[in-house]
């Protein structure tokens, strides 16, 4: 879904991850849920949990087959997880959803900037919010702290012309502070 810029015509600007046609996107959700599923069941189950809970609220009349295939993938993979496993699964789902969160945090700020409206509380973590503060514009921490240890987020990017043609590539480096 990322290898290939989706044009908005109406706009005559690519398609954002907040616009991005429906229909596309759950496309690229199921075959991202296949390809997981051949690895592994759990972490299967675990992303399409993740992927069901974009569509409590908005879009669920349009979302639903998808909604309806994926409840039934999760019964029937459900089967082949053991009883430990299938109680990990919260706490799992917990985690898998504060990384995108922060994926998307990274993705839809500027660096050095915490300006988009989701994030403006900043990233849910159970029951309490992890507040980002950037110390540069690419160091980053957050209070509370969840991690041990520093690490390093490289996020991929490219830079398009009006024709949607590529005029450039690289990435940007952030260093999340433990």
């Amino acid at each position: 879904m990322d290898d290939e810029v989706c044009w908005d015509r109406e706009t005559n600007r690519p398609y954002s991850f907040e616009d991005y046609p429906l229909e596309p996107k759950l496309s690229a959700y199921r075959r991202g849920i296949d390809r997981v599923e051949a690895m592994d069941p759990y972490a299967a189950v675990l992303c399409s949990l993740h992927y069901a809970s974009f569509f409590q609220e908005e879009h669920v009349a349009k979302a639903e087959p998808f909604l309806k295939r994926e409840k039934e993938r999760r019964e029937r993979l459900l089967h082949s997880i053991s009883e430990a496993d299938r109680k990990r699964l919260p706490e799992n789902l917990r985690l898998l959803k504060v990384c995108d969160d922060l994926s998307l945090f990274v993705c839809l700020n500027e660096p050095g900037e915490n300006t988009h409206p989701w994030f403006q509380k900043g990233i849910r973590w159970g029951n309490q919010w992890l507040k980002p503060v950037w110390e540069g514009a690419e160091r980053l921490r957050f209070e509370p702290n969840p991690f041990d240890q520093a690490f390093d987020i490289r996020v991929p990017y490219q830079v398009i012309d009006f024709d949607g043609e590529r005029v450039e590539t690289g990435q940007y480096r952030i260093q999340l502070r433990g």
